[in-house]
């Protein structure tokens, strides 16, 4: 299915006093006063040891990793259990009649910013995705929330793999050096804020992430029902998680759990595409991630960058 991305009408259509928070390469825009300072969501951050991470993700366990849907159901147990269920358990990877028919997700190129993010965690490892998002300290990297906090533990050796191709990295593997979630995600587990930051440290030859690949800008509190292109490295059937995905479409409200406050775009991308970014119409401005999805229908929600969100990146960008 495709749907016509309309990015310069919908940004036409905003008014120039809008209060949006769009980020770009020149920062993150004026300081909040004492009283914002106060009203300011809590965030949780954590510096993680990713000591050998490079060396321990060959090609091999790359290949080998399982699909971080487990841990966001993991992290759904830690709050009121819903009828909502991770992304990676929707649409094609768990119909049988999908094999050798077309599919929603349409390969994609050309995103050297957008990668795959591998981790350990409970002696498991694991493979989301992820997108290098502008930033004060040019490492950030924007995923899913249950990428990096989706259990009782936090995960180890973390890398992040831009451009990641049919086992390969082209750009480097980028080692994690701290983690930061809304506390709201941390705490219970609820979809609303299920995004996170990873800052990943500079690599031997002392040059930082954003010195090496593209990155997008990010916006937050953005109108709703704006259009999308999703990218991801989806890797259940009907996909193999080698390359890049993308589906496009015009963003609904979740009717099924209104509460998570989430927008859906038609698409079936499986295991493996949680923490993709979502991209406003054709342009490179993040404004969500792949988070979530039901069985049987072919459409990928991601949450509402909010305040909440917007705190965690905000804590990120200049650790």
């Amino acid at each position: 299915m495709t749907r016509t991305r309309s990015l310069a009408a919908s940004f036409l259509s905003l008014s120039a006093a809008a209060a949006l928070a769009l980020v770009g390469a020149g920062g993150a825009g004026a300081a909040p006063s004492a009283s914002d300072e106060k009203a300011k969501p809590s965030v949780f951050s954590a510096r993680v040891d990713s000591t050998g991470a490079a060396d321990y993700w060959t090609p091999d366990r790359m290949q080998a990793a399982l699909p971080g849907d487990l841990l966001a159901d993991k992290s759904l147990e830690r709050g009121d259990r819903s009828s909502a269920v991770s992304v990676e358990t929707s649409g094609a990877s768990k119909d049988k009649g999908t094999k050798g028919k077309p599919t929603l997700a349409k390969p994609a190129s050309g995103m050297d910013h957008v990668g795959k993010v591998f981790f350990t965690l409970d002696g498991a490892d694991y493979v989301c995705s992820g997108n290098a998002v502008t930033s004060g300290n040019k490492s950030t990297v924007a995923t899913a929330g249950h990428c990096l906090f989706g259990g009782a533990e936090l995960p180890s050796r973390f890398i992040f793999v831009p451009g990641y191709f049919n086992g390969t990295a082209p750009y480097g593997a980028w080692t994690g050096e701290s983690y930061h979630v809304p506390s709201g995600w941390k705490d219970s587990g609820n979809m609303q804020f299920d995004t996170g930051f990873a800052v990943v440290k500079q690599v031997d030859t002392g040059k930082l992430l954003s010195d090496v690949v593209d990155e997008s800008a990010v916006l937050f509190n953005a109108p709703r029902g704006l259009s999308y292109t999703a990218f991801g490295y989806p890797a259940d059937k009907p996909f193999d998680g080698g390359s890049l995905m993308s589906c496009t479409g015009t963003a609904v409200d979740d009717s099924r759990n209104a509460q998570f406050m989430s927008q859906g775009i038609p698409c079936d991308m499986t295991g493996g595409s949680s923490g993709g970014p979502w991209l406003i119409g054709t342009s490179n401005i993040q404004n969500s991630v792949n988070s979530y999805g039901y069985n049987r229908f072919p459409v990928m929600y991601g949450p509402f960058w909010g305040p909440e969100i917007e705190a965690a990146y905000m804590t990120a960008e200049t650790a």
